[in-house]
């Protein structure tokens, strides 16, 4: 049985080592140079003349916008806390000022009695009322509302 292994390897070795031979001696007369070709000198068509004038009329041409006005709405106001307890809305008050704005207490009486409200405004904009949201934010005060004003 070993004898049979030794064999079938000799015979595996000798039909490689032909294989090799016949390869070595093929590939010289097979491979051919390929023809190189020299480009041709001009690809393209000459550039067309330009007909379009609308580039020199686009330079020349003003558009005009009809920009309607905004409308002012009412003014605004935000409130950032409504009390039970007076002492409480100026702790929120105090707050408020050690972040640069100005606040005011409001008294109103409701359904469930009398409530102080720490408001600030009025604004002319919303936009005036969510800058000095953020500038409230960034001091860590939030929960504040924007409304239109309807206090006098």
């Amino acid at each position: 049985m070993p004898w049979l292994i030794v064999i079938i390897a000799i015979v595996l070795i000798v039909a490689f080592a032909y294989g090799l031979v016949k390869i070595n001696g093929s590939s010289e007369s097979s491979a051919q140079q390929p023809v190189i070709q020299p480009p041709p000198e001009n690809l393209l068509p000459e550039k067309p003349e330009e007909r379009w004038q609308y580039i020199e009329e686009l330079e020349s041409k003003e558009v005009e916008v009809d920009v309607p006005e905004r409308e002012v709405g009412p003014p605004k106001l935000m409130q950032c806390g409504s009390f039970r307890q007076e002492a409480d809305a100026q702790r929120l008050r105090a707050q408020i000022a050690m972040a640069g704005l100005e606040s005011q207490i409001r008294g109103t009486t409701g359904k469930n009695g009398l409530w102080y409200r720490v408001i600030l405004g009025p604004y002319e904009t919303k936009r005036d009322a969510e800058r000095d949201r953020h500038k409230l934010q960034r001091a860590q005060i939030y929960g504040c509302a924007i409304w239109n004003w309807n206090i006098d």
